[in-house]
């Protein structure tokens, strides 16, 4: 999976970057390289893996990853332009940083902090491109629709008219619902308001303790309750500082903030709910690992994601759930006792499945 960290200047966008992937850059390194955006990976936190890992000790423990790209600045009023749309058109969902701090370095007037105005000037931005592209392939189709009429073009200029009078209201892609073969067409023009976002909120540590009433703090109910947003906070100063501690003096850390877990954790948790993504295991001595699937996906297409070969030589599915699996101590016991089940390729994986496939590869 791979997450695009966007947002208007000076809200923290690099220092987010840094928290999540330990990158060792500063600002200046690349603020002024066009076309450049930093990447980096993060495990995903599953202490479920973690358990499983303590009962079976295997040689090596393979964390889900999130891949994140800094792809930079949104400037008020340049439609996206100097954004990397290549990094753009590769990710999964936009991780969008909006200020919610005080800062010396902006003007009284930029430094009015309004996270749901800003927000709106976010999507605001994304529209703006978005009709820019698709007035222009409009122009095209409709003088490729006079040399010759076909069906394809008609339904390409009848969908695109179609995004237009949405966009034109104000709304964004992602809140137009659209069938299966729409989206298809779509998937070309890397319509930025079409991807899924995730507003984090950059917080002062002073409210490091509030964050479990964000929405309602900056009234961000309207903004989440729109199809394919999510809203969360992190105080990014306190988590740059909580970056550099053993996990013994982190834990401390968060204790004395009043916080259960990490921005990271709860970051990351937020990106999965957004995308409707789940983990399964495999377990074994050589290895313990977490691989990432959509929820709803059948074992086969579960099998897939493993290798190919497994999809295509399946035979069969031996489920356990994780925790039933640590009770048991190990796959043996749980199969005398009849508890590791059989399932077919129609089988609908479940989170925190432990699976091991029978096939014929």
């Amino acid at each position: 999976m791979r997450a695009g960290i966007i947002g208007l200047p000076m809200v923290g966008k690099t220092t987010l970057f840094k928290i999540l992937t330990k990158a060792d850059i500063k600002v200046a390194d690349f603020s002024n390289q066009k076309g450049v955006s930093p990447f980096g990976i993060s495990r995903v936190p599953d202490s479920r893996l973690d358990q499983l890992t303590l009962l079976f000790q295997p040689k090596k423990t393979t964390h889900a990853v999130i891949e994140y790209v800094d792809i930079g600045a949104l400037a008020r009023g340049k439609h996206t332009q100097d954004l990397n749309l290549e990094n753009v058109r590769t990710v999964d969902v936009l991780v969008n940083v909006v200020r919610a701090f005080d800062t010396p370095v902006l003007s009284p007037k930029q430094d009015n902090i309004n996270p749901r105005m800003k927000i709106g000037e976010l999507d605001f931005e994304l529209i703006l491109r978005d009709l820019f592209i698709i007035e222009k392939r409009l122009e095209r189709v409709e003088k490729d629709l006079k040399k010759m009429k076909t069906l394809d073009l008609h339904h390409e200029k009848s969908l695109l008219e179609k995004c237009q009078e949405w966009l034109e209201l104000d709304r964004p892609l992602r809140s137009l619902e659209l069938t299966s073969e729409e989206k298809k067409r779509l998937r070309g023009f890397t319509f930025l308001s079409e991807k899924p976002v995730l507003h984090v909120l950059n917080l002062p540590d002073s409210e490091a303790s509030q964050l479990a009433g964000l929405t309602e703090a900056y009234q961000l109910q309207p903004i989440v309750d729109q199809p394919n947003v999510e809203a969360t906070g992190v105080c990014g100063k306190l988590e740059a500082e909580m970056a550099e501690l053993s996990d013994e003096e982190a834990f401390a850390f968060l204790e004395d903030y009043g916080l259960s877990e990490s921005g990271l954790v709860r970051l990351i948790n937020v990106t999965y709910r957004l995308l409707g993504l789940m983990s399964f295991f495999t377990v074994g001595k050589d290895e313990c690992r977490a691989w990432t699937i959509q929820r709803g996906t059948p074992a086969l297409k579960a099998a897939g994601t493993i290798h190919s070969d497994l999809e295509r030589c399946f035979i069969r599915a031996e489920v356990i759930p994780w925790n039933l699996l640590l009770e048991m101590r190990s796959l043996s016991a749980a199969r005398q006792q009849g508890l590791l089940r059989l399932e077919g390729k129609e089988y609908v994986v479940q989170d925190g499945d432990t699976i091991n496939f029978r096939h014929s590869a």
